[in-house]
């Protein structure tokens, strides 16, 4: 029962995470995510790096308490969090935006096409006229253009 909860957990957080990029980081915490897609910030760091930290709260809160009493379902949701926020970072900031330099070339069609929609968002320097806001899911369009390529 445990693993299918952290099974459920991480896969809503998919659409968990398209609501919150459309309607939250491109909307009233724009001026957190704004540098992530216009690179205005010149470190290593950008301010739309403090959405792990907003992140990373609740999700500490939910394993604690949850660990409190016998492990109950709240570890299991934050532990199923937690693991989507590993997969967002490795995925997200590693594959995609290439912070450190590896795993950057692949043959993968499934890779190549949440690149190609991953960059396809970032088309878009303001808040407004986005498009793919998801991070796993990848619209079919995308994922067609390099089913065949292999």
């Amino acid at each position: 029962m445990n693993l299918l909860i952290v099974i459920i957990t991480f896969t809503l957080m998919e659409g968990a995470t398209w609501l919150i990029h459309k309607y939250v980081m491109h909307g009233f915490l724009w001026v957190l995510h704004k540098d992530h897609h216009d690179h205005s910030n010149t470190g290593d760091l950008e301010r739309n790096d403090y959405f792990f930290v907003i992140f990373a709260l609740p999700t500490i809160a939910l394993m604690y308490f949850g660990s409190l009493k016998d492990f109950n379902f709240l570890f299991y949701v934050g532990l199923g969090i937690m693991l989507y926020g590993i997969a967002y970072f490795f995925i997200h900031d590693i594959f995609i935006h290439q912070r450190f330099k590896i795993f950057s070339n692949t043959k993968n069609a499934y890779f190549l096409a949440l690149r190609r929609a991953h960059k396809q968002h970032h088309k878009h320097l303001g808040k407004e006229k986005g498009e793919c806001f998801g991070f796993l899911h990848v619209p079919h369009k995308y994922f067609k253009m390099f089913l065949n390529k292999n």
